[in-house]
């Protein structure tokens, strides 16, 4: 630790922090305009708001790009420095339009901001003969207002830096600078993903959300939450106007570290979209009408229970929902178990992640992400297969990009089809579909083979490695060659590139796991890792990527056929007799269905009635005939959802739920992270 005076107040920082760092610790506001958390430091400095004066030193300097150094002694509000920093806001001002009053980012802009504190009204330098620019709304999310832009880089660097997407830069020269898309063509026709990081990083009203209702931002107030999209759990603050979320900005949280993708950041509408569900619906006379919550409630209840009575309670079934919260899918599974008295209840990781569950907790004792998603900046080799990672977990497949591109990682791709990260991989091996197993196992075959294992780990943390390595002799780089459709010396390039690296890091989803080989292909990558020592290791690791939000949450509380909230096995009289004293309940000793199992139950008589909350079967499960033909068969069926799915017109009853945005609770996101939800 290094000791900095800052206006009189003494503060300690690490070694390599900057003055702004040190004054943000002293409680000393700098103002800053290009200076962004999420940015390096040394590459910034170019909006000259932050100049501090230093003891001893002539000139002044910018505090987020000057280190701190032990005994400094720095000023940040002295004559000198404060005329400074007007005259940079008298240059910016004096092409920048004074539209304050009807500017969409009144009451958010720092330029807003800095000039009513500095006392900044014209500009000496004005020049009313500036050209005027179009505003490009081209995007269909947010607009760009040249015309407005003060070139402080913000959006170039995180596009470049943090998104690596690379979509817009800083074009010309001199008093013609401007921020555009290759040869200025309009922001569509770039490489945009339409992330909007770069409109959240923006601070002034350049990069706007396009808005449906508009509003002041002194009106709304910031409701901190969890991203109810993917797994990766970003998190971020809606803004809410009355009862409607108006805008969402990204949190700076260890989930996501101040980004979002696409759906994060602009797909909010359906909050408060007219076509949600609002009250209960009964069929009667095969129409579905609206009835009271009393009347719902109590007609759900007389069925189950005579249900129940005629044809036992294994005659009833329930789905829980990975879309809700870690509380409701407890009480799900709860009412099922201890109130209806079955252990019919499942959700959707049945058809995506349930493999990860079963093939980790065999090889590790836990069927979860062993490491944090922001770990991957560290790795030094990283390996992606099923998983196509900058499409469905956005955030983290920046993260990879960073890693590559900032970090020097090296990256294996082995995928059906060319992926984006393909384009940043070392190594791109385009195996056939399904033959996961065969090339995992290829890979340890010749690291076996080369002695390129880890022999002290594999000796003190695992067991029965020598049936690994005999079977593993018969996955020659020839034959598994054949079997993916790769070559066998780009198999051995990938397999020593992974045995090498320090800290390796394996990503995959699932294009891993909906296979029959799903487990088996699971457990070849937990071998794989443990072969070279990569578990319990920063940086390195099993990676599964979870496709919604609360898959890990809904697993954890139990909304498995076959397990307790915890994994705790439900034919374990210990643990059946632990949750019976718990929930003063009897309960079954009997494993489950499966939502498969459901649907064939549904078919052949055996199931009665199915509940289905926030999940929507006739569209994401296998085989959508049969499932369309279950549900016409169900004796009694009761939907719960924000919205009229296609599952729900075959409802007996229709509930309406709350989304994420309208109740309090938790989600875990794909590295066991529990976040609020509010």
């Amino acid at each position: 630790m290094i000791n900095v005076t800052i206006d009189g107040r003494e503060v300690q920082v690490k070694e390599g922090q900057t003055v702004l760092d040190a004054a943000k610790k002293a409680g000393i506001n700098i103002p800053t305009l290009c200076h962004h958390r999420a940015l390096k430091d040394q590459e910034g400095a170019s909006c000259r708001m932050c100049l501090v004066e230093v003891e001893n030193q002539k000139k002044l300097f910018p505090s987020c790009a000057l280190p701190a150094t032990d005994g400094m002694v720095v000023h940040s509000k002295t004559d000198r420095v404060v005329k400074a920093r007007k005259m940079v806001l008298d240059l910016l001002v004096s092409n920048h339009p004074l539209d304050c009053m009807t500017c969409d980012l009144a009451g958010n802009c720092k330029l807003q901001d800095y000039a009513y504190e500095y006392g900044i009204k014209e500009s000496r330098f004005r020049n009313d003969e500036d050209p005027k620019y179009e505003i490009d709304e081209s995007n269909k999310f947010y607009y760009y207002d040249r015309n407005k832009c003060i070139l402080c880089g913000r959006c170039v660097r995180i596009c470049s830096d943090v998104q690596q997407t690379k979509a817009i830069t800083m074009s010309d020269r001199g008093f013609t600078t401007h921020v555009a898309a290759p040869f200025d063509e309009p922001f569509e026709n770039s490489t945009c993903v339409s992330c909007g990081n770069c409109v959240s990083a923006c601070p002034v009203g350049a990069l706007v959300p396009k808005r449906k209702e508009p509003f002041r931002y002194w009106d709304v107030r910031k409701v901190r939450t969890t991203c109810s999209y993917c797994g990766v759990g970003c998190q971020m603050d809606l803004l809410v106007k009355g009862n409607h979320v108006v805008e969402v900005q990204p949190a700076h949280r260890a989930a996501n570290n101040g980004m979002l993708c696409v759906k994060g950041k602009f797909a909010y509408q359906f909050i408060n979209h007219p076509d949600r569900l609002k009250k209960p619906m009964i069929r009667k006379n095969g129409e579905l009408e609206e009835v009271s919550w009393d009347e719902a409630m109590t007609y759900v209840a007389d069925k189950i229970k005579a249900i129940k009575e005629k044809d036992g309670a294994d005659a009833i079934a329930g789905f829980s929902s990975a879309r809700c919260t870690n509380e409701e899918n407890y009480l799900f599974q709860k009412l099922f178990r201890a109130v209806i008295g079955t252990n019919n209840v499942d959700h959707c990781a049945r058809l995506c992640h349930a493999s990860t569950v079963a093939g980790l907790a065999t090889t590790l004792g836990s069927g979860a992400m062993t490491n944090s998603n922001f770990e991957c900046l560290g790795s030094d080799v990283i390996l992606v297969s099923g998983s196509n990672t900058t499409e469905t977990h956005p955030v983290i497949g920046a993260h990879i990009k960073q890693a590559v591109e900032e970090n020097g990682a090296k990256l294996i791709v082995a995928e059906p089809r060319k992926i984006e990260l393909a384009n940043y991989a070392d190594l791109f091996l385009q195996i056939k579909p399904g033959t996961n197993v065969a090339f995992y196992n290829g890979l340890m075959h010749v690291i076996i083979k080369e002695g390129l294992q880890d022999k002290e780990y594999i000796k003190e943390r695992t067991e029965n490695y020598e049936e690994l390595e005999a079977l593993m002799k018969e996955y020659t780089p020839e034959k598994v060659a054949e079997i993916c459709g790769i070559e066998a010396s780009d198999l051995e390039k990938a397999a020593r590139m992974y045995a090498e690296g320090d800290k390796a890091s394996i990503f995959y989803s699932m294009g891993v796991t909906q296979h029959s080989t799903g487990t088996d292909g699971v457990m070849s990558i937990s071998n794989l890792a443990m072969l070279c020592g990569n578990i319990g290791k920063e940086s390195a690791g099993v990676n599964p990527l979870r496709g919604q939000n609360n898959v890990q949450g809904a697993c954890d509380m139990g909304a498995l056929p076959g397990d307790y909230p915890g994994y705790q096995k439900v034919f374990d009289p210990e643990k059946q007799a632990k949750f019976e004293k718990a929930w003063n309940a009897k309960l079954s000793g009997k494993a489950g269905l499966t939502v498969t199992e459901v649907t064939s139950g549904l078919t052949d008589g055996s199931v009665k009635a199915l509940y289905v909350m926030g999940e929507n079967p006739v569209v994401s499960d296998p085989d959508i005939t049969h499932v369309k033909e279950a549900l016409q068969k169900a004796e009694f069926l009761i939907v719960q959802d924000i919205f009229m799915t296609e599952t729900a017109e075959y409802a007996d009853v229709v509930l309406p739920a709350s989304s994420f945005a309208e109740k309090d609770g938790t989600f875990t996101n794909t590295e066991r992270r529990v976040q609020r939800v509010q």
